[in-house]
């Protein structure tokens, strides 16, 4: 399995908030996710992907994006 994953699973940032119609930076309800993770094709996917990747961010753990994005050190990096 490739190291990064992830990195080349996200191919287009943004598609699935715009597809979806939610503004950037806000964060998609958890009820339209679900729902549009049943449906096919791409938005289907992007939307499975989101649920996935939902549960890699453990409550404690600072959010990196966040934090790279106002300078901030990461405590546990």
């Amino acid at each position: 399995m490739a190291k990064q994953w992830i990195k080349g699973a996200i191919k287009h940032p943004g598609a699935l908030h715009k597809e979806m119609g939610v503004p950037k930076g806000e964060k998609i309800p958890a009820g339209k996710l679900a729902k549009a993770a049943k449906a096919g094709g791409k938005l289907g996917k992007r939307a499975r992907l989101a649920e996935t990747l939902e549960g890699f961010h453990h409550k404690g753990h600072a959010n990196i994006r966040n934090a790279k994005s106002h300078g901030e050190k990461m405590a546990h990096i």
